[in-house]
């Protein structure tokens, strides 16, 4: 292995590890997590909400099927780095525009293979969130352990401010009618509201414009009067990463918007919700990314399977007497949704929009549809 081919890895509690360069070369550092899909991995690199994690996949041989341009989710990469047991170099999509590694290259991203994820992933699972470092150019463990001990951690980051948009647009791109997950709408029964971009997926923005929905997204630091002054008939309150404690600005935003229009929100925008409106927040040991969570609907009964990305949960024993816990995850019995006993606001851990995994979500966009009009 020549010099320029070599990474290694190295965690905050001692562990280093070698193996080879698959990415940019540099050195990166974040919180260590791992996800258990084993597909999906140019849209998980292209979700915001990884901003500060090294990500570690679970399957062991990634890359197969290269990237295609425009499955990305968003306008580039966001995990600090990216570890993989095996990774193709070689692509067998037809739709793929390159390969992952030449990917990673070209958007920065600091990339190892050659080591063993599942040693990374039950220490994880043992040790709770640790720190670590990737690196092409310092091989020394003590001066890599020491960097991953300095790392900067998600507690207490305010990333979403980070990784949001500037300043507000209009989503206009068009979307494939022929999307099976979600009843289509009638024309002209189109409905204006505004999305707050914490990080915020284009599949949430396509499955919000399908469900019949003419959004306009403000960043993640927009005050409430700018938002109502839009006169919107809702607010959507997307993912994102980071602490939401941490968020001060759209929590201030948020709580002057209770009680003015209907509100719907998904991770990040859940958990800043619950802050809101009287819960409270904390880190999970490991988190849950991945795309095979089950969480039962507790309105329904039903039972689906999910896609999520947090490292921050809501604390059940939290919750005000006036937020009713709609949603359980099957794994573990952590939040996973909750609305409002008499103001039209309901919001959700996980990703409803799924890119990747399963769809059966899909339908509470048009849940906040229906409750808008009531």
């Amino acid at each position: 292995m020549t010099k320029k081919e070599r990474a290694t890895l190295a965690v905050e509690n001692g562990l280093v590890l070698t193996g080879r360069s698959v990415g940019a070369e540099g050195t990166s550092s974040g919180d260590l997590v791992f996800h258990t899909g084993m597909s999906g991995y140019h849209e998980i690199l292209t979700d915001p909400s990884y901003a500060g994690q090294t990500v570690v996949m679970t399957y062991p041989q990634i890359g197969n099927y290269g990237v295609a341009l425009e499955d990305g989710e968003s306008r580039g990469a966001w995990p600090e780095a990216f570890v993989v047991k095996e990774m193709s170099s070689i692509h067998s999509n037809f739709r793929a525009d390159m390969s992952l590694p030449q990917w990673l290259t070209e958007n920065g991203v600091v990339a190892i293979e050659g080591v063993d994820t599942r040693q990374i992933t039950k220490l994880v699972r043992e040790e709770g969130s640790l720190r670590c470092v990737v690196s092409t150019e310092d091989h020394d463990p003590e001066s890599l352990v020491a960097k991953a001990r300095a790392a900067r951690a998600t507690d207490g980051c305010d990333l979403a401010s980070e990784v949001s948009c500037q300043e507000p647009y209009d989503w206009t791109d068009a979307y494939d009618a022929s999307y099976p997950a979600i009843h289509a709408v009638e024309e002209g029964a189109r409905i204006p509201i505004v999305a707050y971009d914490f990080g915020i997926k284009k599949n949430i923005l396509r499955s919000l414009a399908h469900c019949g929905f003419d959004i306009t997204v403000v960043p993640a630091w927009t005050p409430a009067d700018e938002v109502l002054a839009r006169e919107p008939r809702g607010i959507f309150l997307s993912n994102g990463p980071g602490d939401p404690a941490a968020v001060s600005r759209s929590i201030d935003a948020v709580s002057n918007l209770v009680g003015k229009v209907p509100i719907f929100g998904i991770c990040l925008g859940h958990q800043i919700l619950s802050i809101v409106l009287g819960a409270k927040t904390h880190k999970m040991p490991f988190g849950h990314h991945g795309a095979n969570h089950p969480v039962r609907d507790n309105l329904t009964g039903k039972i689906e399977i999910t896609s999520q990305n947090h490292s921050f949960a809501v604390d059940p024993k939290t919750l005000p007497d006036t937020l009713e816990l709609t949603h359980v995850n099957l794994n573990d019995q952590t939040v996973e949704g909750m609305q409002h006993k008499e103001l039209s606001i309901f919001s959700i851990q996980y990703h409803p929009e799924a890119a990747p995994g399963p769809l059966d979500s899909s339908h509470l966009f048009y849940r906040f549809r229906k409750r808008i009009l009531g």
